[in-house]
């Protein structure tokens, strides 16, 4: 399986996307098994289908209107039921396992554990994640009853949690009866996996087990036509883009986040060797194209870019950006110095040419493969060509005196000589966005953030996602001490799960991002003891080592204990650096974003 960064995970069952359906799903009604009497309800039904399209993990948590369901997911030989300490973070797991294995799951109870797990699932919507939840909801019977029920907000009216859902989910649906459930469900699945958002499926709690001639056998899916490029836009798409690009002296191309939606980093990184243009990333799009392609100048960040990037693109006469999503954050507060008419702008169907015609119908992926057989016939290295001419190595940190304090910069050096292909990265919210994007990543490391959303806590329940999901990585997580107090508890999850990932919770005392745009006693926390809280969370169960480091001696120490002797452990590492102790690249996009967000009101 292709997922969207252009790397294989051997993951069949979500093979090219899932747009068109996976053999699992391929079955005549004619040739599929019957199944006994008893396995014919709507609960193996759907623990079926999601195993089917690639889940092989449920992150749950147990309430009285979903227990019956909840058996029949643990009765799928092919699931495992993950129980999560709460709802949240069983939804920002789901969201890590979307990202590792291309679909996740969650399952949730009616209304107090589906406003709970909403916030992740908003998350996932902002990051184009095909997320599967799944709410246990009242009986049948209960529906147009005028009965008031618990876990609900005291109205006989049970519509308030799918009205929450639906800004949020790209399709729900409300299973109350078996007769077309099946179909309810097939193209709720299919739904997501076709506009790579989250779905909502609640199911009445005392249906899961009923048996149905509707599950005897093998129901017919909704089966997934591969979206094809009209051919005629493709073409005048490519004829624009060729004459536009070739009349450009130094043209670049960056890479965006979408290009996971189109599932086109392998066709981005193909253009990019026919074209001979410099190359670049957005920093929501890290990790979904090698960094170690020839013309690979580093993150597009505006005044907050990797050295020399930012002088490239903007000072380019022409710029392809692949899949861009273009918020505050990302243009650091509106001061990008990005011009429309030099912008060749495409999305996963769509194709802009500066100030020109939008051609739509026309896919990401085609487009970008056949743009590159024809700018193959007039590469332009002239762009690169120019960096090399400016950059300049960055120099190491200065070197540390023995016991001196730990900074932060000495931290992500060593963060940096750990990495190879084996790991993956996840940075939370805050400085580690910034410190994290200066990695270099290997070839087959992987790198993930939530920069659209920018939810704090959501690093904890994602990295015991992603985690699940690519057993093939360590993962290294980078998480802030404020951070990490939102969501600390699934480190439990993570322990029951005998993951072995590291850990490196950053102590600064605070929420440091926010100081940076606008400080005020509320960004000051309570210290924890953090490697006693994580000791007490181990509780001698599970394989778990704990260190808290304050120099560079202790560091070294650290991570050699946990890349060696603790390779098979969970390892947390505590780091303490001063609380002022923040990378030059926050400071700037902090005073940016705050700028942008204390701007007047427009006169009336």
């Amino acid at each position: 399986m292709e997922n969207g960064n252009g790397y294989s995970n051997g993951h069949t069952a979500v093979a090219n996307g899932l747009v068109a359906c996976p053999a699992a799903f391929q079955a005549s009604p004619a040739a599929a098994p019957m199944v006994s009497s008893t396995e014919a309800t709507l609960g193996r039904h759907l623990a079926r289908r999601l195993v089917q399209v690639g889940v092989s993990d449920v992150f749950a948590v147990p309430g009285d209107f979903n227990l019956a369901l909840l058996d029949h997911l643990i009765a799928e030989p092919g699931l495992r039921l993950v129980g999560c300490c709460n709802e949240l973070n069983a939804g920002y797991a789901a969201d890590g396992y979307a990202r590792a294995k291309g679909v996740g799951a969650c399952a949730v109870t009616f209304t107090v554990g589906g406003l709970s797990v909403i916030n992740a699932i908003a998350g996932a919507y902002s990051e184009n994640l095909p997320v599967i939840c799944i709410v246990g909801g009242p009986n049948s019977n209960d529906h147009g009853t005028n009965r008031i029920l618990h876990h609900t907000i005291g109205l006989p009216d049970f519509s308030q949690e799918l009205r929450c859902f639906q800004p949020v989910t790209c399709h729900q649906v409300v299973i109350n009866n078996l007769d077309d459930a099946h179909e309810q469900i097939d193209k709720a699945i299919a739904t997501a996996l076709k506009e790579s958002k989250p779905v909502y499926i609640s199911v009445a709690c005392n249906i899961p087990g009923v048996c149905h001639p509707a599950f005897s056998h093998e129901p017919i899916p909704y089966c997934l036509a591969v979206r094809q490029s009209n051919k005629m836009g493709l073409e005048a798409a490519l004829q624009a883009t060729v004459e536009f690009l070739n009349k450009a002296v130094k043209p670049v191309m960056v890479a965006g986040p979408n290009l996971r939606v189109a599932k086109a980093g392998a066709a981005f990184e193909q253009l990019a060797d026919a074209s001979g243009y410099a190359v670049a990333v957005m920093p929501s799009a890290k990790g979904l194209v090698a960094e170690t392609l020839p013309r690979f100048i580093g993150t597009y960040w505006g005044a907050v870019s990797t050295a020399f990037c930012t002088e490239i693109v903007e000072s380019a006469d022409a710029y392809l950006f692949a899949g861009p999503i273009f918020n505050d954050y990302s243009s650091v507060g509106y001061s990008f110095l990005l011009k429309k008419e030099k912008l060749v702008l495409v999305q996963p169907d769509r194709v802009t040419v500066g100030n020109g015609p939008t051609f739509g119908c026309v896919m990401m992926k085609d487009f970008l493969t056949e743009l590159g057989k024809l700018l193959r016939k007039k590469r332009n290295t002239t762009a690169y060509e120019n960096y090399k001419r400016i950059f300049v190595p960055q120099g190491q940190p200065p070197e540390s005196e023995p016991g001196e304090p730990l900074r932060v910069n000495v931290l992500f050096k060593h963060i940096q000589q750990m990495l190879t292909g084996d790991n993956a990265v996840i940075a939370e919210t805050g400085d580690s966005w910034f410190n994290c994007q200066k990695l270099k990543l290997p070839d087959g490391c992987r790198y993930e953030f939530q920069m659209q959303y920018g939810s704090i806590g959501w690093s904890v329940g994602a990295l015991l996602g992603y985690a699940q999901g690519a057993k093939d990585k360590r993962v290294i997580a980078c998480i802030g001490d404020g951070s990490f107090q939102v969501t600390a508890q699934d480190v439990s999850t993570m322990l029951r799960c005998g993951q072995n990932s590291i850990i490196f919770l950053i102590n600064n005392g605070g929420y440091t991002i926010e100081v940076e745009i606008h400080d005020g006693p509320y960004n000051v926390i309570k210290n924890w003891n953090y490697t006693g809280l994580i000791d007490a969370i181990h509780n001698g169960e599970g394989k778990c080592w704990t260190a808290k480091v304050t120099c560079e001696e202790e560091l070294t120490a650290a991570i050699e204990t946990a890349t060696m002797v603790k390779q098979d452990c969970l390892c947390f590492i505590e780091v303490i650096v001063h609380k002022d102790d923040t990378s030059k690249e926050l400071l700037e996009w902090g005073s940016r974003v705050s700028s942008a967000n204390s701007r007047p009101p427009n006169p009336q």
